[in-house]
């Protein structure tokens, strides 16, 4: 499933909870679209972040990828 149909479920499910309700089987398709979606999200950022390069006022330059790209967070 692309991530442009995720979307569209992802609506069409919120829109029958407000509407309807969800059963339990929709509920859990809704939260692991949503778990998947999040996840596209961070990584597509993550991978935007890791090119990031800033040039200090010596004039060296740090790749923030390098730097910080495989720490964890919290």
């Amino acid at each position: 499933m692309s991530l442009e149909e995720k979307i569209k479920r992802i609506n069409e499910l919120y829109h029958k909870s407000k509407a309807e309700g969800l059963t339990e089987e929709e509920k859990t398709e809704q939260q692991t679209l949503r778990s998947e979606y999040v996840a596209n999200i961070q990584a597509n950022l993550r991978g935007q972040l890791n090119t990031i390069t800033i040039e200090n006022e010596d004039g060296s330059r740090v790749n923030l990828g390098e730097k910080f790209g495989n720490k964890k967070s919290h």
